[in-house]
């Protein structure tokens, strides 16, 4: 059993009641909020360790709750999941580039959610292990005005400092290690999220697509390989 605190950030009774149901034996510590400002204030008085939030909440919408969390420097990282009614793809990608970690469409399994909150709580532990391991390794790379030092988790261009989200910066860094390979989508997944992590193609290139928009002229060194995947093109 475990003690992770969960953030269900949900305003229909019957699903929260339901996840705490499904949820009951995998001892989560589970923080319901019906409303986007109760789950902020949640956030900030008790933590968490994996987020759960609906768009279409009373008062402040999805969107505006997700910005504000991922402007907190010690939310930043933390995982998140978005669940909604609203699958269109504006709406996906819309909460991708905002720093969604993943994105669940209603109706959905509960099993499969909680499948989802455990690949999100590996991949949080796992980043700490490669964190460390890395410490011992290389932690500064740099390429042309390009540089990432992992360590203080910063990467400059120009020697102006880049706002990327966390998987933003994982796939940097791990392109920027591994020049020249070609990676499928599915090993970009593997690579920074860990084995099974259920993520679709399609987040792996939202994350792409605005990773090359902060990066600018620096963003023509991913290079897409048709029917394959990506490959960071080395100098």
């Amino acid at each position: 059993m475990s003690n992770e605190r969960i953030l269900i950030i949900e305003d229909d009774p019957q699903i929260q009641e339901m996840l705490k149901y499904a949820f009951a034996q995998e001892g989560w510590k589970l923080y319901p909020a019906l409303t986007g400002e109760a789950g902020l204030k949640l956030l900030k008085d008790k933590g968490a360790d994996c987020i759960i939030l609906d768009i279409m909440l009373p008062g402040l919408d999805g969107f505006t709750v997700l910005k504000k969390i991922r402007e907190d420097e010690e939310n930043k990282t933390t995982p998140l999941i978005m669940c909604t009614a609203r699958g269109e793809d504006a709406d996906i990608v819309s909460g991708l580039e905002l720093g969604a970690d993943d994105y669940v469409v209603k109706p959905y399994s509960p099993r499969v959610l909680a499948a989802r909150v455990r690949a999100a709580l590996r991949r949080k532990e796992n980043l700490k292990a490669a964190s460390l391991k890395t410490a011992e390794e290389k932690t500064f790379l740099k390429q042309g005005s390009l540089s990432i030092d992992l360590e203080r988790h910063i990467v400059l261009l120009d020697d102006a400092p880049l706002d990327l989200y966390a998987t933003e910066f994982a796939i940097l860094f791990h392109f920027m290690s591994n020049p020249d390979i070609v990676f499928s989508r599915q090993k970009l997944i593997t690579a920074i999220r860990g084995d099974d992590y259920p993520v679709t193609d399609r987040s792996i290139d939202v994350q792409i697509m605005g990773l090359r928009k902060k990066l600018g002229k620096s963003g023509e060194l991913i290079e897409t390989v048709r029917g394959v995947g990506y490959r960071w093109k080395g100098t």
